[in-house]
């Protein structure tokens, strides 16, 4: 009875969306209409090419984003923390910003029937605002060249909270048969025998090691250790080189070991603005993990607010009975907050740190948030995010609504250096406030269910 109950109800404010669509036209003013029924390429709508200026990028861009009822980022602020060059051109040596917005794919707005069982209460706004979310993906380590033309361009600026993520040693390790190895752990290493970066080979056998002055790498796995040393590149004689990147590929001669294990972590704001971002999770959790399965597979839900609130963090361990998350998370609401920075960095040391993750398992952790840690805690910032990449947690950052660019450089760096991927809400659901137009190439818009349930299964083992 419940499903057919959340089938009428999600139908009947389909029709009601739709027909709120055709009769309304974006003015460019704060208020929301109804959420489109389309997904689409996307990418800025004008392309910065090489040569032009700043201002006229941006005033195109303004003019784009009133056009499209966006907030318009007009304001080159775009440093990690406060300030960057302004926008003219986006690479140096030829790659630009997608150009077009191409015509609409397929729908966004899905017929999946949410599970009986899943905690609804008759409520249509707990189902349609929360399955309507939409968003975008951007993997940093798969687009390096457009990374690295930001940075030695001076249109980003790292390190962001003490994550630098510039300096990249990207190692493909094989076995002698052509094989990727799995789960090895790989060290970076300096001169003089210290351990710059730790991480864990991906299920390709692809491990990102970050920090200069590396001069050999150390594989590990199943037993066997073995050292590889790094061929130094020449001096690019044309410019200081801000952002650089060694490819090193391997053939160990040891095992690997696929995880049958999944431990899958979701991490949440829980202030005033993140209403809508609460109540996607609050109704999509059970589907989620009826989506992935609970066989082999463990989940997490923790909260954080910030200092002055009624708590700063609310942790909780993993577990497969997904009824007392679906509690755990139904109890929660959105208060608190006040300014921009919250106790991220709190959230990552206490719950991504302090947590039992297992030996043999993929990890992942979903941090879902719109303000950046505060700035006296970068270093403890750096030192979770460092400790996760050498356990093989890939943080995978959901910014959503109100964010401003320094959340978005922190969520980038966190993903880039643990070999997660960065996620964003974007404003094609027209349902809550403005988000951020992240500084990427071309995108697709998708459902921000739809991302998550594909992102765990393509680091699933």
């Amino acid at each position: 009875m419940k499903k057919n109950i959340r089938l009428i109800s999600a139908m009947t404010a389909l029709i009601i969306a739709l027909s709120a669509a055709g009769c309304s036209a974006h003015s460019g003013s704060t208020a929301k209409d109804a959420p489109t029924n389309s997904i689409t390429e996307k990418g800025d709508s004008t392309a910065a090419v090489p040569g032009s200026t700043a201002d006229s990028y941006y005033a195109t861009k303004g003019a784009d984003d009133t056009a499209a009822g966006r907030k318009s980022d007009t304001s080159p602020t775009l440093n990690a923390k406060e300030s960057i060059t302004a926008i003219d051109d986006v690479a140096a040596e030829g790659e630009m910003y997608a150009a077009d917005k191409t015509a609409p794919t397929e729908d966004i707005i899905a017929d999946r029937e949410p599970a009986a069982d899943d905690g609804y209460d008759g409520d249509i706004n707990q189902v349609t605002p929360a399955g309507l979310l939409t968003a975008g993906e951007w993997n940093d380590n798969d687009n390096w060249g457009f990374f690295s033309n930001l940075v030695n361009s001076d249109k980003i600026s790292f390190p962001s909270f003490n994550i630098d993520p510039r300096f990249r040693t990207a190692v493909t390790v094989k076995s002698s048969d052509g094989s990727p190895v799995i789960n090895a752990a790989a060290r970076l290493i300096d001169k003089d025998g210290n351990v710059i970066w730790e991480g864990v080979t991906d299920k390709k056998g692809i491990v990102y090691l970050f920090g200069e002055n590396g001069t050999q790498v150390e594989i590990e796995s199943m037993g066997s250790k073995q050292s590889y040393e790094i061929k130094q590149t020449g001096t690019d004689t044309q410019m200081v080189r801000k952002c650089t990147d060694t490819s090193l590929e391997v053939t160990f001669e040891g095992g690997s070991e696929a995880y049958k294990q999944n431990d899958i972590m979701f991490i949440l704001d829980t202030t005033g603005s993140m209403g809508d971002e609460m109540l996607f999770l609050q109704s999509e959790f059970t589907a989620i993990t009826n989506e992935i399965g609970t066989e082999n597979t463990r989940y997490s839900v923790n909260f954080y607010r910030d200092t002055e609130d009624e708590y700063v963090t609310k942790c909780n361990d993993f577990t497969d009975d997904i009824k007392v998350l679906q509690q755990k998370l139904n109890a929660e609401s959105a208060t608190g907050g006040g300014d921009e920075p919250e106790a991220v960095a709190e959230a990552l040391t206490e719950c991504i740190g302090k947590s039992s993750w297992g030996d043999k398992s993929v990890k992942l952790a979903f941090l879902i948030f719109d303000a950046p840690p505060h700035n006296e805690k970068a270093s403890e910032v750096e030192a979770a995010v460092k400790e996760a990449a050498k356990k093989g947690i890939r943080l995978i950052p959901i910014v959503s609504s109100n964010s401003e660019r320094n959340t978005e450089l922190f969520g980038r760096a966190g993903a880039i250096v643990t070999g997660g991927t960065y996620v964003f809400l974007t404003d094609d659901s027209n349902i809550g406030d403005s988000h951020l137009e992240p500084i990427i190439g071309e995108y697709k818009v998708e459902k921000l269910y739809d991302i998550i349930i594909r992102v765990i299964n393509e680091y699933r083992q």
